[in-house]
């Protein structure tokens, strides 16, 4: 297995926890917004409307992380050189403000981060200004805003 499929496989195994984890608290928080206990005893109580409106946010959660765990259920990446410019996919080391940092360039679950092989590594998705600065970079190139500079993409 090759470096990135490795990544991948971690990365999947996080978001799974994370969706597993979510989904027991949108049971919970459905349950405790339909139980007769949470209704309201007078007109200035509002356990009931607080307690739907935390379940209705944590679906909505619960949904986005679902279509991410598909999205990375299907993806592979494809395999960068230090010579070639940074894109969709590419694994980038930089140095952003004097730290270094590890990303990784996808298309959904920005945010993310995992370890892997003794290093965090966080997703960037094309929404993220960092995605946008990276993308078309090549190693030993540098940006004022924000300021980095890459160090290894592979």
């Amino acid at each position: 297995m090759n470096p990135k499929d490795r990544l991948l496989a971690v990365i999947r195994a996080e978001l799974r926890a994370r969706f597993d984890r979510l989904t027991r608290a949108a049971r919970d928080a459905h349950a405790a917004a339909t139980d007769p206990g949470s209704k309201a005893e007078s007109k200035y109580d509002t356990r009931s409307l607080e307690a739907s409106y935390l379940a209705a946010g944590q679906a909505r959660h619960v949904e986005e992380l679902a279509q991410d765990l598909e999205t990375f259920e299907k993806l592979s990446l494809p395999e960068f050189g230090m010579e070639d410019e940074i894109d969709a996919g590419a694994l980038v080391e930089v140095d952003l403000r004097g730290e270094s940092a590890w990303y990784l360039l996808v298309p959904a679950a920005g945010g993310v981060a995992v370890e892997w092989e003794g290093r965090e590594v966080t997703l960037l998705t094309p929404a993220s200004a960092l995605y946008q600065t990276l993308t078309g970079m090549r190693t030993g190139d540098s940006a004022d805003e924000p300021p980095v500079f890459v160090s290894e993409v592979m």
